[in-house]
């Protein structure tokens, strides 16, 4: 039905307030039409690592991250990708650089079918590069390296197939909406607000909302999602205060060096590592009895990775865009790079920051192995460790390790674990989604255990609050489908000359396009204006023998159409076909009827009646009347002998036949019978048997005409 106050009209609607989870999906799981949304975690799936999720709702088909597990290798490492169809995915998100987000991205991108496009941030997308090209060499000579996922090459050929997005950019593809929010954690990093038909989703990736030394803390998007994808890293856990954190990370650091031990800190090159050299380059230049220790920055990467953290300042937040006024915050003066450690004098105290961050590989289990039988010595675990790696192990105070060669080596160092790591705790995880009140929550990235415990503490927080009563956790393991099902209503807008003249409760005709979850309605005329498509016209010709008068033809013409409309061509141009000894062209009749839907050329020194209309079902009904009324008037022996009757004043004869027989019928005379007053009903079908519908009445002549 037209709604008056604008130009939508509402479907035959199966809408409710919330999405129910409830009742038989009537329509194939998949489909554009279903109401089923189905959420698979192909990694981080009650665990940290590899992560990876799988949307797939109206047809339309997203993967959120695509990471590896650092704590295996080669085929191993990846997400279970074998549960989809990778070559029907439309879209891939990456919400950061992290390697248990992206790194099995050059994999997907160049060994597999994936056809659909890829985005991440700016800053995401120039450290991804230097990322997966360490990674890759680090592979090459740790654990596992002949189980090398992909090559260099493969990650050049990968950079060619990501787009890029602004925060707050909104993009669309094939019907999917997304828009990227700051989501703190690393440089770059985004959480990305997704909308399918009605449906929204925010996938947070990893986020903290607390602001550090350089990075922004995570935004709160200003609508509200139907289902939150949330990380759930440190469950109900509380982190320190960050002047707490820090303090006591310096004292640790300070303690070892003091007593003439080194210092070790296994780090990423990049994220949590640029905070860290902020802290301490920033303590160094305040305490000058430093001075003489020196502090390095162990990684292949070291330089490229500052070149990009300065390149990028103007993404962070208020406390560096103050700083920038004067210099670059990350222009240290105490930071010495290394690449390696053939030319690292380890004669006296110092600090490393070394990479990897969970001591699986590279500089710092190299460094780690050197330095653990000395308990002078010391090792500052700063961020989140998987289960798995060595870095996770020695938090448990372990006699000994196993070295990459299968030695094993006594564990007399110091662990300390000051977490740096840029997730949220309980406090900013309830407190985010106290704002953001979405109607499902599914937890992901976190252990079992962390998880579930995550689970029960949203669950008591919110039980007796109103505004959550309809409230749903889920934490789906590692391949197990969430089906979550979404009934809205259907709205679809007017354009067009459609809209032209239209009044409340008006029946409205016209072509329903659906363009992924818009729909409109419209003329045929409309099409090429509103759509991509491209519309043609048909015309047809139909050519039949006539030999009689054109009065003859005339008359069987008009008892078809009363309103015929006649016109003498002294020009008509001939069809090539019909242009015999070069003559193109010649007189003819023009008949126009049934309102120009059809067009009736007599040309009598051919003997000849053309036909011409454009090409539809009504239109070809009324040619092929005309058709037999011209075939008839030429089977009719002597036609052009017989008197034609006056067919002027057929209506007053009808008129008066009807009137005859009611008086006949009634008994009365002439006199007392008038037919416009009494028998409206007789009236009328004299008009209909005579043709002769008024021109205002068009509802009715439709109708009569159909």
């Amino acid at each position: 039905m037209f709604n008056p106050t604008g130009s939508d009209f509402v479907l035959p609607p199966t809408s409710v307030e919330r999405p129910v989870n409830a009742g038989a999906d009537v329509e194939p799981f998949g489909s554009v039409n279903s109401d089923v949304l189905q959420f698979t975690p192909l990694g981080s799936g009650q665990e940290v690592g590899r992560s990876c999720h799988y949307l797939h709702f109206k047809g339309k088909r997203i993967l959120l991250d695509c990471g590896i597990h650092p704590g295996m290798h080669g085929l191993d490492s990846l997400p279970f990708l074998d549960f989809v169809d990778v070559d029907q995915v439309d879209l891939l998100l990456v919400t950061h650089f992290h390697l248990d987000h992206c790194g099995a991205l050059p994999w997907v991108l160049t060994k597999t079918g994936f056809r659909g496009r890829c985005f991440m941030t700016h800053a995401t997308k120039a450290i991804y590069r230097i990322m997966l090209g360490d990674f890759v060499k680090v592979a090459k000579t740790g654990p596992g390296g002949e189980k090398v996922l992909y090559t260099e090459e493969d990650v050049e050929r990968s950079m060619a197939k990501i787009e890029v997005i602004d925060f707050k950019e909104q993009k669309e593809v094939n019907g999917i909406r997304f828009r990227p929010y700051v989501a703190g954690h690393v440089l770059g990093a985004c959480m990305f607000m997704i909308e399918i038909d009605t449906v929204r989703i925010l996938y947070t990736g990893d986020f903290s909302c607390e602001e550090d030394r350089h990075l922004r803390a995570a935004e709160v998007p200003e609508v509200r999602p139907d289902i939150l994808i949330c990380e759930s890293t440190y469950g109900v856990q509380s982190h320190e205060s960050r002047e707490v954190r820090e303090q006591r990370f310096l004292d640790t650091a300070r303690e070892i060096v003091v007593r003439g031990g080194r210092c070790l800190i296994p780090v990423f090159a990049l994220g949590r590592a640029q905070e860290l050299l902020l802290i301490l380059d920033e303590y160094w230049r305040a305490h000058p009895e430093l001075h003489n220790i020196p502090i390095y920055y162990a990684s292949a990467l070291a330089k490229k990775c500052m070149a990009v953290y300065q390149t990028f300042v103007n993404g962070m937040n208020d406390h560096v865009q103050r700083q920038l006024l004067y210099s670059n915050p990350f222009v240290f003066k105490h930071i010495n790079f290394l690449k390696n450690t053939d030319h690292f004098d380890e004669t006296g105290p110092c600090v490393v920051l070394a990479t990897p961050g969970m001591l699986q590989s590279g500089l710092s289990r190299q460094l780690f192995e050197q330095w653990a039988p000395d308990s002078k010595n010391g090792c500052i675990v700063a961020g989140y460790c998987v289960e798995g790696t060595l870095a996770k192990h020695v938090l448990s105070e372990p006699e000994e390790i196993t070295s990459l060669s299968g030695r094993r080596i006594p564990m007399r160092m110091q662990i300390s674990y000051i977490s740096f790591s840029a997730h949220t705790d309980f406090n900013q995880t309830s407190n985010f989604i106290t704002r953001l009140k979405p109607h499902h929550i599914i937890l992901v990235h976190g252990e079992q255990g962390e998880m579930a415990r995550l689970k029960s503490g949203l669950q008591r927080l919110y039980e007796h609050n109103a505004e959550f009563s309809n409230l749903e956790i889920h934490m789906p393991r590692n391949t197990e489908s969430l089906n979550l099902r979404f009934v809205s209503e259907k709205v679809a807008r007017l354009v067009g000359s459609v809209v032209a003249n239209l009044h409340t409760d008006d029946h409205i005709q016209g072509i329903l396009m659906r363009r992924n979850f818009n729909y409109n309605v419209l003329l045929p005329p409309d099409l090429q204006e509103y759509s991509s498509l491209r519309t043609s016209v048909v015309s047809n010709f139909q050519t039949v023998y006539y030999s009689h008068s054109e009065d003859w033809l005339t008359f069987n013409l008009r008892t078809l159409d009363a309103h015929l409309g006649i016109e003498h061509l002294d020009g008509y141009e001939l069809p090539n076909y019909l242009a015999v000894g070069g003559i193109k062209k010649t007189s003819a009749t023009y008949y126009k009827m049934f309102e120009g839907v059809a067009n009736v050329y007599f040309i009598p020194n051919l003997k000849l009646v053309r036909v011409s209309w454009m090409a539809d079902v009504e239109s070809d009904i009324l040619i092929e009347t005309i058709i037999v009324c011209v075939l008839s008037a030429e089977e009719s022996e002597g036609a052009d002998k017989l008197p034609l009757p006056d067919i002027s004043n057929y209506g007053v004869e009808t008129k008066e036949v009807i009137k005859a027989l009611v008086q006949d019928e009634l008994g009365k005379s002439e006199s007392e019978v008038n037919l416009e007053t009494e028998y409206p009903q007789l009236e009328m079908m004299m008009k209909i048997a005579t043709n002769q519908i008024e021109e205002h009445s068009k509802g009715l002549k439709s109708s009569v005409d159909n």
